[in-house]
């Protein structure tokens, strides 16, 4: 990995119009992401993950506006002119989105969507061409009999062999960026643990840098390098996974960690974060976690806390420093 960072992200703040007022989903965002390695953004729905990195493809909604800044190997990318968008979408950077069966065509055969994928990038490539690297690309993501794949539909392919696909259309053009957005919900344990080792293979063999968006905390533990945290559109912790998930200092990533099953757990009782996150048409003043939040004080309802570095972590928490605190509460609530 090299110092200067592939994807740098400073003070992204997305709002959205609803009707003659603007919402606040995601503010101060700062992420960093180097060739090779990869980062994993965690939070519960609605916490502005996808929203966030869907700007970063130049794919936000029209009733959004976005500021900050957005620079992608040293150029700034936010606001670029959509031809110019369109000439990184899909070959310099590419995302994986949910649900690999509404992300392929149901009435396309899994070749032609590869084929369309490189066409757009390779203009003038032949017929022949095109199809030996589609086939290229279902050998890749370990697709057995790729000729014969290459001429069925989706409905004919299992729900990781299709996953598996939506990735091969990702990185068909060779991306130096791939976004992930939930690249393993609804695949059993055995399906999981092969894309794992499809995203380590590519990022050894491809130096691709990822971004991978999920509600895993164990998919990120396995295979992140750094987390970030986000909670109602703003990140509560970020660092090395190693550090956040061995001594988390914001009181809801301990409560994440804490709600993770083991086999040690007792059955009968596993660990909840009460209540709900804010509506983004009504979030509150000071610490967005406060209502929810087991150690809150005075202060948590007032000021927007800011971010304390503590070891390699970076963390919103005015009681950041508590570290023993936070882990005793969490672990008795």
């Amino acid at each position: 990995m090299t110092d200067a960072p592939l994807l740098n992200i400073s003070g992204l703040r997305i709002t959205i119009a609803d009707g003659r007022s603007e919402h606040v989903a995601v503010e101060n965002i700062d992420l960093k992401v180097s060739r090779g390695e990869i980062l994993g953004l965690v939070g519960e729905s609605g916490s502005g993950k996808s929203i966030s990195m869907l700007s970063v493809m130049g794919l936000a909604p029209s009733t959004m506006r976005i500021s900050g800044s957005i620079m992608f190997d040293g150029q700034e990318i936010l606001g670029l002119p959509e031809r110019h968008a369109r000439k990184l979408r899909g070959c310099r950077i590419a995302m994986i989105f949910q649900n690999p069966m509404t992300a392929l065509n149901p009435v396309l055969t899994i070749g032609r969507q590869i084929v369309e994928a490189l066409t757009l990038h390779n203009p003038f490539w032949s017929s022949k061409q095109l199809q030996m690297r589609a086939i290229e690309l279902l050998e890749l993501v370990s697709i057995a009999l790729p000729e014969k794949r290459f001429s069925q539909f989706p409905h004919e392919l299992s729900g990781g062999m299709r996953q598996r696909v939506v990735i091969a259309i990702a990185v068909a053009n060779g991306p130096d960026l791939l976004i992930a957005d939930e690249p393993t919900t609804a695949l059993d344990v055995t399906i999981q643990a092969q894309i794992v080792d499809l995203f380590n293979t590519l990022r050894r063999e491809r130096n691709l840098a990822i971004v991978l968006i999920t509600h895993d905390l164990g998919l990120v533990a396995g295979l992140a390098d750094r987390v970030a945290i986000l909670y109602s559109g703003r990140i509560a912790e970020r660092g090395e996974v190693d550090d956040v998930f061995s001594v988390p200092r914001h009181p809801y990533t301990a409560g994440l960690l804490a709600a993770i099953p083991s086999i040690d757990t007792d059955r009968s009782r596993l660990h909840a974060i009460d209540g709900a996150p804010p509506s983004i048409r009504a979030r509150p003043p000071g610490c967005q976690f406060q209502p929810r939040c087991p150690i809150s004080i005075p202060i948590c309802k007032d000021r927007t806390p800011e971010f304390r570095l503590h070891g390699a972590s970076m963390v919103a928490c005015h009681r950041s420093a508590e570290v023993e605190l936070i882990k005793r509460t969490v672990n008795d609530s």
